[in-house]
């Protein structure tokens, strides 16, 4: 082992180096990477910076970044008032840093300044591209087919339950005079477990969906910046199929993230939600005292309009009476100076009737034929009308005009 080499302490070898690092990279840098972990100690951040491959996905460079109390104190508040959201694992950052090494703790990239605008960007192109993808989907405006009920008043609400926005929601609607039943179904509403958790509590409300008519997702009392976790596929997609409306009261100002876009109604407050579904029962109420008013209107003016005509009809009764007893009465006259004269007409026309018949029997008696030259010849009383009915030695009687004549009837076939 050769020990002719100069030979160095662990710490003047590292003060080489960062004198080596020092002289050769003596500038600021920006640098684009994606933060893959994200801590905030003692006042100072501490940040994993990693470059991955755009085909792959896999890593192909990782660094350690740090931000001093001071300089975080001041990039922090204008990254967050920017983006509306705080950094955290997951996010394309660019940083301006300039190399360190100390000689206790390494390597480290030490962070200047943070450009917000290029996270902005990259959110919104992340964004854009979900958008996209659930109207691809057909889903996007999937809630604001569905109509929120009349009587909306058993409502699911997603929140934190120690959230003050929950408190104020709950309040509102009891001090509204209307009877609501809220059941909460607890989330958290801030952090990394946004998603997931809120897609818990929404499978919940599904599985009791026959008792509610509604969902509420609010959140109020949490950091006004950290609204990261409502801008996710996943959420989104389970929101806009949700078979309930579904209202958001998040509670911020910026531009609507994704689930207040694909939601049934946005609102900005928890208060804002319990304000809407109380105007929505205030105006079902309204519609019902109207309707109430408008059939009372109407059964009155009906009635007074059957009185009047009851009216009318008992004035008209007594006249219409004297008029018909008049027309009958004069009827009456009129049939009695009729009926002589049409018992008269009557007689004569059966009288002459009776006449035609005498007339017509009388063409018909055997006497009046007799004196036309016409005999008549008998057998036992009975006219003989074919001489095959006489037998030899019978007796038969001829009728004349003026007497009579019996004869015996010979053997009709001796010559």
């Amino acid at each position: 082992m050769n020990y002719e080499l100069k030979r160095y302490s662990l710490r003047q070898l590292n003060l080489l180096v960062r004198d080596a690092i020092e002289a050769s990279l003596p500038d600021e840098y920006w640098v684009e990477a994606e933060l893959s972990e994200c801590r905030e100690h003692g006042g100072h951040c501490y940040m994993e910076l990693i470059e991955k491959d755009e085909r792959s996905n896999t890593p192909v460079a990782r660094a350690s970044a740090k931000c001093w109390r001071q300089t975080w104190q001041l990039v922090r508040p204008h990254f967050e008032r920017t983006t509306g959201q705080p950094l955290r694992a997951g996010l394309k950052v660019l940083l301006k840093v300039y190399a360190q090494f100390h000689e206790a703790y390494g390597f480290s990239w030490i962070v200047s300044d943070i450009d917000p605008t290029y996270t902005l960007g990259d959110m919104a192109r992340r964004r854009q591209e979900i958008i996209r993808q659930l109207k691809e989907e057909g889903v996007f405006d999937l809630q604001r087919e569905l109509r929120l009920p009349l009587f909306c008043q058993r409502i699911a609400v997603i929140s934190a339950p120690t959230a003050a926005g929950y408190g104020d929601f709950c309040r509102q609607l009891e001090e509204s005079g209307f009877h609501f039943s809220v059941q909460l179904f607890p989330a958290v509403m801030q952090g990394e477990q946004v998603e997931s958790s809120i897609i818990a509590a929404l499978n919940q409300v599904y599985s009791c969906i026959d008792h509610v008519d509604c969902v509420v997702i609010i959140r109020g009392g949490g950091a006004t910046a950290d609204l990261s976790g409502f801008d996710t596929l996943a959420l989104a997609e389970n929101v806009a199929q949700f078979p309930l409306p579904i209202i958001t009261g998040i509670g911020h100002d910026r531009d609507e993230s994704i689930l207040d876009m694909v939601s049934h109604t946005r609102v900005k407050t928890p208060t804002a939600a319990a304000a809407l579904l109380i105007d929505n029962l205030r105006s079902v109420l309204d519609r019902i005292t109207q309707a109430e008013t408008f059939i009372s209107r109407y059964v009155n003016e009906r009635i007074r309009s059957q009185q009047q005509r009851i009216e009318q009809l008992a004035t008209l009764i007594p006249a219409l009476m004297q008029r018909t007893l008049g027309d009958q009465r004069h009827r009456i006259d009129q049939l009695e100076n009729r009926l002589p004269i049409a018992i008269d007409r009557r007689l004569t026309e059966q009288k002459h009737r009776l006449e035609r018949f005498v007339l017509q029997l009388q063409g018909f008696d055997p006497q009046v034929l007799l004196a036309r030259g016409y005999s008549i010849t008998l057998l036992n009383g009975r006219a003989v009308r074919d001489p095959a009915v006489l037998h030899d030695g019978d007796l038969i009687e001829t009728r004349v005009e003026k007497g009579t004549v019996l004869s015996v009837v010979k053997d009709k076939n001796k010559k």
